[in-house]
């Protein structure tokens, strides 16, 4: 196997290709399909492809209809292709390894986002919920200081925290990140680019991962709490959902930030909710693990080699 940025002619033959996203592996499917009419070609769509870029790019179209297998990430992915085109398609859920469920804090609900700081990762959502649960937080602290003064006991404060991971690759949206970190800092950091470790230190020491994306084709992030023992909250979009199920319980509607922050609220005030959204995750993380991923990638090569490179019959 050989890994490659772009393919040309004259790189060294293979008996396969499989090309991940559509449009920016264009030139490198058309130099294959040219040099090798009938060897296997296999196309992995990434969000950007089905939820975008199929949709008007000539170049990223062109690739779809070269292919001989058309791969998707998450199980409703296949129906954002043309109809002509659903039968090609297999789903390939991506994988990795798991990580041992740690003990939670009491104390607070600790939430972790990790995603780059771009339109198509919905930060701004986000952010507007942290401004929802930053009130919420500060009206709690004022009761409990009223109930303390007059000595009947404070309810239990909100106690939420959430971290944020990713690079400002908007650098508008990497100031309001920053503005936000200064204005609610018992409620939200930005912590920036960190090292996918460091990342998935914070996805297993979290009670919840928070993903309020727009478009994805199947967010390995997701996978990756799944496998750490971290249950997620959700946007609703097919990406999401062909990972999750349609069953889960911890969705909101893209762009709705007072239910992501209704949400976070709950998970904090009703442990039983916590420990249902945990059981689902625990029961969807065996979808990932690396042996299922590599023999869907079998399932979806081999019959392509066997029947491009069949011994002729006589």
């Amino acid at each position: 196997m050989r890994l490659t940025a772009r393919w040309e002619p004259g790189d060294a033959g293979a008996d396969v290709m499989v090309a991940l996203h559509a449009r920016r592996s264009a030139a490198s499917i058309a130099a294959w399909r040219e040099a090798y009419p009938r060897a296997p070609l296999v196309v992995v769509l990434t969000g950007t492809d089905l939820y975008r870029d199929i949709a008007s790019d000539a170049a990223a179209q062109r690739s779809l209809q070269l292919a001989d297998t058309l791969v998707v990430l998450n199980e409703l992915g296949a129906r954002s292709l043309p109809a002509a085109l659903q039968a090609r398609c297999r789903v390939v859920l991506q994988s990795c390894t798991a990580r041992q469920v740690l003990p939670k804090s009491t104390r607070q609900l600790r939430a972790v986002a990790v995603g780059h700081l771009r339109e198509e990762k919905d930060p701004a959502t986000l952010f507007a919920a942290v401004r929802m649960l930053a009130s919420v937080q500060a009206a709690a602290r004022a009761a409990a200081a009223d109930g303390a003064a007059r000595a009947d006991g404070p309810p239990r404060p909100a106690g939420i925290r959430i971290d944020h991971i990713g690079r400002a690759l908007d650098s508008e949206l990497g100031k309001q990140a920053q503005a936000l970190a200064a204005e609610h800092p018992a409620t939200y950091r930005w912590l920036g680019g960190l090292t996918h470790e460091q990342a998935r230190r914070r996805i297993q020491a979290a009670h919840v991962l928070v993903h309020p994306s727009r478009m994805e084709g199947g967010a390995h992030v997701v996978i990756e709490a799944l496998r750490s023992g971290t249950p997620v909250l959700a946007s609703r979009i097919d990406g999401n959902v062909g990972l999750l199920g349609a069953d889960y319980s911890g969705y909101f509607e893209p762009g709705d930030a007072p239910g992501l922050a209704r949400l976070v609220q709950q998970l904090r005030q009703d442990p039983d909710m916590l420990g249902h959204l945990r059981q689902q995750a625990a029961l969807r993380a065996q979808r990932f693990e690396p042996a299922a991923e590599a023999g869907a990638l079998r399932a979806v090569i081999d019959p392509l080699l066997a029947a491009a490179y069949a011994p002729a019959r006589p």
